[in-house]
């Protein structure tokens, strides 16, 4: 009986990591949870609930290879140079596309499945995760909070895909309040989104131009 207790509190502790460290993941505004605000404002709850069930289905597969591969990716000398101009070019696609959509009437008619294939292509293209995981899974595994082994990475990676599903579900919910609290038209909210976009793909845009012209600084 002790050794299925101290199991089950291992396999708890293991779950609530994932969840708990991919929640606090999700907060900080990125390509994820901003996309998530749009599709909720524009097509509504139903659109953004399938997205955040495809995208934390992909997560789950996305954080058990990650940290299986997160002391292999630190070594990497030009990653983090790959994962900048990667973002760059994601933010400025989405900063376009969400700009262009504030133009468009609110009642138009999307495809039943959009968003669980929006779900799924930014849950594979979601490079930001890399080096969360890359850091933060080396320094789990080094400090021996969760077992380097398939059970337990399972289990970690589940946790994942159920603190992602947590904060992005609040992240709906928050939008559709402030839409019906305060009357905002999409037309705002797609504006004040597309401007966020242009702003984290300049910040990227800027970081490596910068770090190019002056090689020995270090930037967030």
């Amino acid at each position: 009986m002790t050794c299925l207790y101290i199991f089950g509190v291992m396999i708890f502790l293991t779950f609530f990591l994932g969840l708990t460290a991919n929640f606090i993941g999700y907060i900080p505004p990125g390509n994820i949870n901003l996309t998530l605000v749009r599709i909720t404002v524009n097509r509504g709850m139903q659109h953004a609930m399938q997205f955040i069930i495809a995208f934390s289905v992909i997560e789950f597969f996305f954080t058990f290879f990650i940290m299986h591969a997160a002391k292999w990716l630190a070594s990497q000398v030009h990653l983090d140079v790959v994962i900048d101009w990667v973002m760059f070019a994601l933010f400025a696609v989405l900063a376009v596309i969400t700009w262009l959509a504030r133009t468009k009437p609110s009642k138009t008619r999307y495809s039943e499945h959009a968003s669980i294939k929006y779900g799924v292509i930014l849950g594979i293209v979601n490079p930001m995760q890399v080096p969360f995981w890359m850091i933060f899974g080396t320094y789990l595994i080094t400090h021996e909070w969760i077992v380097v082994g398939t059970i337990a990475l399972i289990i970690f990676s589940l946790g994942s895909a159920a603190g992602s599903f947590l904060c992005l579900f609040l992240y709906a919910r928050f939008a559709r309040y402030i839409q019906s609290k305060f009357a905002l038209s999409n037309r705002i909210f797609n504006t004040a989104i597309a401007i966020l976009f242009f702003g984290l793909a300049g910040y990227h845009l800027v970081k490596r131009v910068f770090l190019a012209v002056q090689p020995g600084w270090k930037l967030p």
